[in-house]
């Protein structure tokens, strides 16, 4: 049984105290043990204290999936730092905007990409220090002082990391919002663990499973084969997703155990020829609901595997799952709660909604993030008082609404209906049409612009652009062409419209991008 951890790195610290010669890591052709990757994230703890960084001091992380990302991520931890995990996907302005947003102090980066971050870097005035895989390339950037990664044994006795308790920041995950910019969810030591701990027992994660990890880590859900992994001492191998096949091949080549991927992946993986003798103990989906076909369609390829249909938010990890012996009855459903949890199906009042009746998701417990960082407005939106609290309590209690509409059926279990917001959903990702239409604007190709979500059988939904560009000799080629080239792929437009009259305006005097969605719907439908 695994130790009660309170703060996440003790998870891999425990991990390599227990069994050090334990495979905790694999990238290409090097394994990494337990007592390897422990060594080190202490290497980098000790760095960051030499460098003078305080309690809570945020350490961005922003590279491919590879050993050091991981040791960057627990060494802050261990350091008594914060770590921000950043999209390896996001384009230099994009990566800019979260180092100053959440007053980055130290940027752990390669060379290559500190290299495309040289012109952006300027406008985060908290950045002090840069973090480099290997020396190299360290002249490229002479604005701040460069440290090469440290020696494995390059630690400080003497420097005590800081102390932390299990309410403090452990790291900040950044989400892309309705509104606008990308927003930072707030997550505690004790969120991460609770979190880790959860899913780990209703997976049944065991110390000889393998996890391949596909997502990126700045994804809650990519973060947590982790998290989880480090708990129980299993393996995790990393991959820097190319092409649906070379997932099958990793596969049977690491004898993987468990995989988890998101709906537009499993579409393209169920349509491929596994082994007969695969070694999937369980596979999972989140990041939206997997279509019904796609769900019997990998249960007839992997036969002998476990599917959890799971439903979750970066504000709360995870919130629901579906067991396995419930698939083939249920397979429509994102399940119950997840252990040390609770969710309710809530009125716009705040009542409960009866049984069948649509209402809002809302999630209670442990897991609820600390907020959204430097965004107490948005904060205060989405995290408010859970339903049902007793009125003489003083400090209540504050859950996630999470904006999401859901029906509870009479046995208890959730389907998933729709989202109350604009937020587009596409691959896993959560999308701001807000973001993308600034980038739009940003061309100066375009007067007008707006961005939503249309239905797409393979992403969930596709992004949709309907714009009025400023000159009549643009063409749709060409925005798209820029919209390539400024956002990262999975933000990219599926379908540009132009037009030359003016958008639709609703009567708050806004573009009304709901009607340009029905409208488009309706015409492709036809």
């Amino acid at each position: 049984m695994a130790p009660m951890n309170h703060l996440i790195h003790d998870s891999l610290f425990d991990s390599a105290q227990r069994t050090p010669a334990a495979e905790a890591l694999t990238y290409g052709e090097t394994r990494c043990s337990y007592a390897q990757l422990a060594a080190q994230a202490r290497a980098v703890a000790a760095m960051l204290l030499r460098a003078g960084l305080a309690p809570g001091a945020r350490v961005a992380v922003y590279m491919e999936k590879r050993i050091e990302n991981v040791a960057a991520m627990f060494g802050a931890a261990a350091a008594g730092c914060v770590f921000v995990p950043v999209n390896p996907l996001l384009k230099p302005e994009q990566v800019a905007y979260i180092l100053a947003d959440c007053n980055v102090r130290l940027l752990a980066t390669t060379p290559e990409r500190l290299a495309q971050l040289a012109d952006v870097l300027p406008g985060c005035p908290d950045l002090q220090t840069v973090l480099l895989t290997d020396g190299a390339g360290a002249s490229a950037f002479a604005a701040l002082p460069v440290l090469a990664w440290p020696a494995p044994a390059d630690t400080d006795a003497a420097a005590a990391p800081h102390r932390r308790i299990d309410t403090d920041v452990a790291a900040i995950l950044y989400t892309s919002g309705s509104t606008g910019q990308p927003k930072g969810v707030v997550l505690s030591h004790r969120n991460m663990v609770a979190g880790a701990q959860s899913v780990a027992s209703y997976l049944d994660l065991r110390a000889d499973d393998r996890l391949l990890a596909v997502l990126p880590f700045s994804f809650d859900y990519g973060l947590s084969q982790l998290t989880t992994a480090f708990l129980r001492g299993a393996s995790v191998v990393l991959m820097n997703y190319l092409f649906p096949k070379d997932i099958v091949t990793m596969v049977a080549r690491e004898r993987i155990t468990g995989l988890a991927a998101v709906p537009p992946l499993w579409i393209a993986l169920a349509r491929l020829a596994w082994p007969a003798d695969c070694t999937l103990r369980f596979i999972t989906n989140s990041g939206g609901a997997m279509p019904v076909p796609t769900v019997q369609a990998l249960r007839e390829a992997l036969p002998a595997t476990q599917i959890f249909l799971m439903y979750g938010l970066t504000e709360a990890f995870r919130s629901t799952y579906l067991p396995p012996d419930e698939v083939a009855r249920r397979p429509d459903s994102i399940g119950r709660a997840i252990p040390n949890a609770e969710i309710l199906v809530v009125r716009p009042d705040g009542t409960l909604c009866d049984a069948d009746e649509p209402g809002e998701l809302v999630h209670r417990g442990a897991l609820v993030a600390l907020g959204y960082w430097n965004d107490p407005a948005r904060t205060a939106q989405r995290f408010r008082p859970a339903p049902g609290q007793e009125p003489g309590l003083p400090l209540p209690e504050l859950a996630v609404w999470s904006g999401d509409t859901v029906r509870r059926d009479a046995d208890g279990f959730l389907y998933f209906i729709g989202r109350s917001d604009d937020m587009i959903k596409v691959s896993g990702y959560r999308v701001s049409p807000t973001e993308i239409e600034s980038v739009l604007y940003a061309t100066g190709l375009v007067a007008e612009a707006a961005a939503f979500g249309i239905d797409h059988p393979q992403l969930g939904q596709a992004i949709a652009v309907i714009a009025v560009p400023v000159d009549e000799t643009t063409d749709a080629a060409a925005l798209l062409a820029e919209c390539k080239r400024r956002l990262p792929a999975y933000m990219v437009p599926a379908r540009v419209d132009l037009r030359s009259a003016p958008l639709p305006r609703n009567p708050n005097g806004k573009i009304d991008r709901n009607l340009l969605r029905l409208t488009l719907q309706s015409n492709l439908a036809s």
